[in-house]
């Protein structure tokens, strides 16, 4: 019998519940904590978790921002290969999605923010920032590349424009690496998993010569698709990804007071779409080949031709730390990062209107090249009752992309056949071609005054930040020809649009906390942030729209009580957007690609609450639970197609997410056993801005069992695992979408992974 437990309101009740009684049994562990506490035995107490949130390294409980953080042992218990794999909900208030069935880019949302519109282009951002080491990644795709030796995933719930600034009006996402330690040290993992998945990683430090540190990581991961591509032709099946890569980092010491830290890197991240499932039929007749889908597939209905998405990566970066002072530190981030990214996606063949004899099965072929480099200078600061922190940011991105969209297969008469097309695809014309140069620049400044009066147990924060963002490019193919437009002194001009605009805009924070006890910190925020403006490359036109701007009002508090075994961090905001770049579209006859246009058309509102809660109840136990709901509403929308206002639905925001955890370690045998049980739960969620239906609520459950610490000679320790991702087999529609004349559509959730893998560490 199949497990459709994202159908079963008592499974989704029992997790919720759960969840709320950890909390509740939180509260009664308050109630008796100074008698636990002297009860408690030696060895049990939560660890301390330091961010770097506000430029400067704190505890995650001193932070009066909502956070919520990841480390490397987290990761490796949920087996988290990417940030794609964060789209199971282990962080409930963050939404990660490929960008409809492409998995070569991601889209990313927090607190209902983040969705709305294609970022998947040259001249649109995307509203969540994603920073590794310090430096952006100004593109969707190339985030679900795999990741290096993470030392923890720091998730800032937004806006966070002050201190990290552009498109971080929905938060940031700070990905930390671990850095050469200067001792030698080989750190090496094997593994094998179903669909002939394998992964083989390793990470080797080198003892510190002449003030040198190096270290060395290097990856391969491979898996075939979850769902077969019924073709004769040796093609690869849906939802398979090879990745690779290395990175080398040197960490020069000198001196206690400074350090240069040097890293390049280089990725490949290559995959193959999701399929796209018919689940029910519509108003037009279908080929008697194309069979509706209700559950999710393990075979497609049409066997078409399919290549690897590629996306190759190179980045470099220089962080230099100067001590000035024991009160002073200058701090600099410099990078180059370069892009190359194709595009392949043929995942969506049921969505092809039957005609006797006609073509079908369109295939979206296209490429993205990036380059990017940054400079960022930090002056870090503390004077008696205030800390600060000031800096300068210059960005400048160049982007270019291209689209083609050719019929792949052709029918027979009667739709009980086809055939696959000779196509030459380097010579069939292109959709659309664009090209953007994107330069930004700022000042930031933000400090901390904590006054001499009340025992310095009230902290009140200000900062601002002021941005420069200037966009030029042109649209220089639109359906395989120049376009043409009216430029503004109303003539019709053939040739490239252009597209040369820029904007200024002021970001400022206040943030009041108070120490109400040595283990209870209160706080009140306000603060500010936006997503750039830009311009649709899908469009005729090319219109610049406006910058997206939140203002947003958070109250928090954060606990530890039971001598550190309980931590209980709660936020509630509200938010209020305004100018939304909302995504319209119109479909052009007799062509293979519609148009759309983006206007700054909606306002909107965003109100929430967020709870992390971890308790260690006795010595190797761990118990873990996290809640968001989130309330997004957005205005009716102008529509410049129909001339009429529109309902627009925020996109992968569900009301209500939640996840639990357990974790529990003990010694056997001279070595550790570790277990480790996860849940995540979130109700179903919009995935198109103009179509009411929901995609399907998720329950998604992940374990891991390890024996760890298995002595080998010469200090060596061995480990072997055994994980899965979607333990149960659950299946939920994470898309799901509705058309009267196609019907019902969605694209699914992986099918149950599992594997075994050894690491050794010496």
């Amino acid at each position: 019998m199949r497990r459709q437990f994202h159908r079963s309101a008592a499974s989704r009740a029992g997790l919720l519940a759960g969840a709320a009684a950890l909390i509740a049994a939180s509260s009664a562990l308050a109630e008796g904590g100074e008698t636990a506490a002297a009860e408690s035995p030696a060895g049990v107490g939560l660890e301390e978790i330091v961010v770097t949130a506000q430029k400067r390294a704190s505890n995650l409980q001193d932070t009066p921002i909502s956070i919520s953080v990841m480390g490397a042992e987290d990761l490796a218990r949920r087996h988290v290969q990417s940030l794609a794999d964060l789209g199971d909900g282990a962080i409930p208030s963050l939404r990660v999605a490929p960008f409809f069935s492409r998995s070569s880019a991601l889209t990313i949302g927090m607190r209902g923010i983040g969705a709305l519109g294609d970022a998947n282009q040259p001249a649109r951002d995307q509203a969540v920032g994603v920073y590794l080491d310090g430096v952006y990644l100004g593109r969707a795709q190339g985030l679900g590349a795999a990741l290096y030796d993470v030392e923890r995933i720091e998730v800032l719930k937004g806006p966070q424009g002050t201190l990290f600034g552009r498109n971080t009006e929905g938060g940031a996402i700070s990905i930390v690496t671990k850095a050469p330690t200067g001792r030698f040290g080989v750190n090496a993992t094997a593994g094998y998993s179903n669909f002939d998945g394998y992964k083989a990683e390793a990470h080797v430090d080198l003892p510190s010569y002449r003030d040198v540190s190096l270290k060395f990581d290097g990856l391969l991961a491979r898996r075939d698709g979850t769902v077969k591509n019924p073709t004769t032709s040796g093609q690869p099946d849906f939802n398979a990804y090879d990745r690779r890569g290395f990175q080398a980092e040197a960490l020069w010491r000198p001196s206690d007071a400074f350090s240069a830290d040097y890293a390049f890197d280089y990725g490949y991240d290559a995959t193959t779409p999701y399929y796209v499932q018919l689940l029910s039929q519509g108003s037009l007749a279908i080929a008697p080949l194309i069979h509706v889908q209700p559950e999710r597939a393990e075979v497609g209905n049409i066997g078409v031709p399919l290549q690897w998405s590629v996306g190759k990566t190179w980045g470099q970066r220089l962080n230099l730390d100067w001590k000035l002072s024991e009160a002073l530190a200058l701090k600099s981030v410099s990078s180059y990062r370069k892009l190359d990214q194709s595009q392949f996606d043929n995942g969506a063949s049921v969505l092809s209107v039957f005609t006797p004899n006609g073509t079908f099965s369109r295939y979206s072929m296209a490429k993205v090249g990036q380059d990017q480099y940054s400079q960022e200078l930090q002056l870090i600061g503390k004077l008696p009752h205030l800390e600060f922190v000031g800096g300068a940011f210059y960005y400048h991105e160049a982007v270019n992309d291209n689209a083609r969209t050719p019929n792949t297969l052709q029918w027979n008469a009667t739709g009980t056949a086809y055939t696959t097309l000779s196509l030459d695809l380097n010579a069939v014309p292109l959709d659309r071609a664009s090209h953007v140069e994107t330069e930004s620049y700022g000042v930031f400044g933000q400090a901390v005054w904590t006054p001499p009066i009340l025992n310095g147990i009230a902290h009140l924060t200000v900062g601002g930040r002021l941005t420069h963002d200037a966009k030029k490019g042109s649209l220089d193919v639109v359906n395989g020809a120049l376009p043409s437009y009216v430029d503004a002194n109303n003539v019709r001009i053939t040739g490239a649009v252009p597209l040369d605009e820029s904007w200024n805009r002021f970001d400022p924070l206040v943030i009041l906390a108070v120490d109400a006890t040595p283990d209870l910190n209160l706080y009140g925020k306000w603060s500010t942030g936006y997503k750039a403006g830009g311009a649709n490359s899908r469009s005729l036109t090319f219109r610049a729209f406006d910058p997206e701007r939140v203002s947003m009002f958070e109250v928090g508090a954060k606990a530890e009580f039971w001598d550190h075994r309980v931590r209980l961090n709660v936020a509630a905001y509200r938010g209020d957007l305004k100018d939304a770049q909302i995504d319209f579209s119109v479909t052009i006859l007799n062509n293979n690609r519609g148009t759309l246009e983006t206007t700054n058309a909606a306002t909107g509102t965003t109100k929430g609450v967020e709870v992390d809660l971890s308790i260690q109840p006795v010595e190797g136990l761990t118990l873990s639970a996290g809640y968001a709901y989130t309330d997004m509403k957005l205005s009716k929308a102008f529509n410049p197609f129909t001339n009429a206002l529109a309902t627009v639905y925020p996109l992968y925001t569900p009301k209500n997410a939640a996840s639990a955890s357990l974790d529990y370690e003990r010694p056997l045998l001279g070595a550790t056993l570790r277990a480790h049980l996860d849940g995540a739960y979130a109700d179903g969620q919009y995935t198109t801005t103009t179509d009411p239906m929901l995609s399907d609520s998720s329950f998604i459950v992940n374990g891991r069992l390890a024996l760890s610490d298995i002595p080998l000679s010469d200090g060596a320790a061995l480990q072997v695992a055994l994980w899965s991702r979607n333990l149960l087999d659950e299946d939920h529609a994470f898309v799901k979408n509705h058309s009267a004349a196609l019907g019902t559509y969605g694209i699914f959730n992986e099918a149950r992974t599992f594997g075994v893998e050894a690491n050794i560490k010496f």
